[in-house]
């Protein structure tokens, strides 16, 4: 009896294996490219998902083309995001595009000619406004970027969309 019980718990331990194998190979399964990393909305009306599959609920639905937001994990073609607010669900890949896009954050921030606070202003731009990250070409605190056809200086304290310590060619 001893006997058939163990073949009976190595069956359900085989069983299990072979349940649990394909989650985990999905899991690792994703695009290959590094996490974190930043994408934008690719549409103006977005589902974000609690869980990585569309019989999860949508918990929101963001309304804004171009976006930022930050994918922290992949499971399939499934993304989830982080956007500036903190909040996380889930969104298919064919949802978000590499385009890199930034959102200001804070209060009213000038856009400057050259990588200098002294640098003649091209542009003032209000919280909350996104615009297209054209460049962070090194660590010392300034990217360019483009909002409504003008291009400039921005300092990365003053958006949300760049990692810390991230180039962007």
């Amino acid at each position: 009896m001893a006997r058939g019980g163990r073949s009976v718990c190595l069956a359900i331990l085989a069983v299990c294996a072979v349940l649990a194998a394909p989650a985990a190979v999905a899991a690792s399964k994703g695009s290959g490219l590094p996490l974190p990393r930043f994408v934008s909305l690719r549409s103006g009306e977005v589902n974000l998902r609690t869980g990585p599959g569309v019989q999860y609920p949508v918990d929101w639905v963001y309304q804004r083309q171009h976006l930022p937001v930050e994918i922290i994990a992949e499971y399939g073609t499934w993304r989830k995001i982080r956007d500036w607010q903190g909040t996380q669900g889930w969104v298919h890949q064919s949802m978000v595009a590499p385009r890199r896009t930034f959102i200001t954050t804070g209060e009213v921030h000038t856009i400057r000619r050259k990588s200098d606070p002294n640098s003649d202003p091209v542009a003032r731009i209000e919280p909350g406004v996104v615009g297209r990250l054209l460049a962070c070409p090194d660590l010392n605190g300034w990217c360019r970027v483009e909002v409504g056809g003008r291009e400039g200086w921005l300092r990365r304290v003053e958006f949300w969309g760049v990692l810390r310590d991230e180039v962007v060619q």
